[in-house]
């Protein structure tokens, strides 16, 4: 074997996100981020902003707020948006959120907009968004109540979680299921790869 065949080593990975759901979804194609670095940055919307612009413009700074820390590695981040209409939902807080966002979202489609940005070692950035979408079944005030006390909701976008409990009030999706986790994988590998962060 030369030197020119021999693989060359993987540049350093940094996940710039807290969310156990996306590093566990990364475990699931058998990669281990080199550390998790999540981003502190501010993430209200923007006057007039709309969600598809809202997930890419935070995705990217997530990436950005943490590239100086990590130069030379690859840098993943994503940001997850549960729109209905032109209105993004907040990532729900307090018992009071979760059930609006329920009430709203109850018996209709609401789009979830799961942007992913990459950094490559040479510090070339690019953001991709990825939409989906969700159809919630009409929720009775009992479907509520009970989702309320499993706490499930709790700092999830739209007030809920698919992976969980939420996915008996969800007859229909079109679009990556992974995406509405919160990392849409083919598209993140895809990416990945486009940035030298590719295994043999």
């Amino acid at each position: 074997m030369t030197a020119d065949s021999l693989p060359r080593p993987l540049p350093r990975l940094i996940l710039a996100s807290a969310s156990p759901r996306r590093l566990d979804l990364l475990r699931q194609m058998l990669i281990t981020p080199d550390a998790v670095a999540p981003a502190d940055i501010d993430e209200t919307p923007k006057k007039g902003e709309l969600p598809l612009a809202y997930a890419q413009r935070i995705a990217a700074e997530k990436a950005a707020a943490v590239k100086t820390a990590h130069a030379g590695a690859v840098i993943l981040s994503a940001d997850t948006v549960v729109a209905c209409g032109r209105r993004i939902l907040p990532k729900a807080e307090t018992e009071g959120e979760a059930r609006a966002c329920l009430a709203l979202l109850s018996g209709r489609r609401h789009r979830v907009i799961s942007a992913i940005s990459v950094i490559a070692a040479d510090g070339t950035q690019r953001t991709r968004p990825v939409t989906s979408t969700v159809k919630f079944k009409r929720l009775s005030a009992d479907d509520i109540e009970t989702y309320i006390k499993s706490m499930e909701w709790k700092g999830k976008a739209g007030g809920y979680a698919i992976q969980g409990l939420a996915a008996a009030f969800v007859p229909f999706i079109s679009g990556s299921y992974t995406a509405i986790v919160g990392l849409p994988l083919a598209e993140t590998m895809q990416m990945l790869k486009g940035a030298g962060y590719e295994r043999d």
